[in-house]
């Protein structure tokens, strides 16, 4: 992708997270170089760019799991780099589902969705289970899956117990890296109704990593653009189809754009 002047979008005055000046680097790679972005609370922000681009590293610095050179990460307003019991208290706020679901292989449905809930607060078995059970009825799976392992589930499967998982602490915040890939279109198209269903019941603010153009036609309230390690744009779906930029044109207007939008490329 062409290096071109980054896009600056006036702050938003809601805004639930708040990502200024973040530069990640890997060696002297800059992934991410003085990225800003803010994410307005309940909505659904579509996360997309090229290839490598480092839509997921942005994620991951979010939450924590890759380090940053510089800049600063705020989250309900508290700074990221604060205290550990600050952070804990806003990690206790967000749910994460990561591209290939991550469940532990070694624990049952049951179990892997229990996980979160064991490490943030002490309660009973009882209500464990009844937790378990609301999560598992939440993202549309029968009971009896609950006793099956990782290796005995569908690819779709994994998904939405991974999505029950990261629903279970209650989450105001969910992070989802890639939620529909390696899904055929119908279970693809099922799971971005679902999360849409479940951001307008639950008042879920969703952060979307994906490069799915029909989730970002049917799922996304906003979308923002990765490239030359910044946002180039942001705003609605209508703003992405009508921006200039050559990337823009090719990905919002390209073979692929017009099977989802019915319009011929320009």
């Amino acid at each position: 992708m062409a290096a071109s002047k980054p896009y600056i979008a006036p702050p938003m005055r809601d805004a639930i997270i708040r990502v200024r000046d973040l530069t990640v680097a890997f060696g002297s790679r800059k992934v991410l170089d003085g990225l800003n972005l803010d994410v307005e609370r309940g909505e659904i922000l579509g996360f997309v760019g090229a290839s490598g681009a480092g839509k997921s590293v942005l994620m991951r610095t979010i939450i924590g799991l890759v380090p940053k050179v510089s800049g600063k990460i705020k989250v309900f307003g508290t700074d990221l780099d604060g205290s550990e019991k600050d952070r804990r208290s806003i990690e206790r706020r967000w749910g994460i589902l990561f591209q290939h679901g991550a469940l532990f292989s070694s624990l049952n449905v049951r179990q892997n969705i229990q996980f979160p809930v064991r490490e943030y607060l002490k309660v009973s078995q009882r209500l464990l289970d009844e937790i378990t059970m609301a999560k598992i009825a939440m993202v549309g799976l029968k009971p009896e899956v609950v006793e099956r392992y990782p290796s005995e589930l569908s690819g779709g499967m994994i998904k939405r117990v991974a999505l029950a998982r990261a629903l279970a602490l209650d989450p105001e915040i969910v992070f989802l890296d890639e939620p529909t890939s390696g899904l055929d279109p119908i279970g693809a198209g099922d799971f971005d109704d679902l999360v849409r269903t479940l951001q307008r019941t639950l008042g879920l603010t969703v952060f979307m990593v994906t490069h799915d153009l029909d989730s970002l036609h049917t799922a996304c309230d906003r979308i923002a653009v990765l490239g030359s390690g910044k946002i180039i744009a942001q705003g609605t779906m209508a703003d992405m189809q009508a921006a200039t930029h050559p990337w823009l044109r090719e990905y919002f207007h390209g073979k692929r754009a017009r099977a989802v939008t019915g319009v011929s490329g320009v």
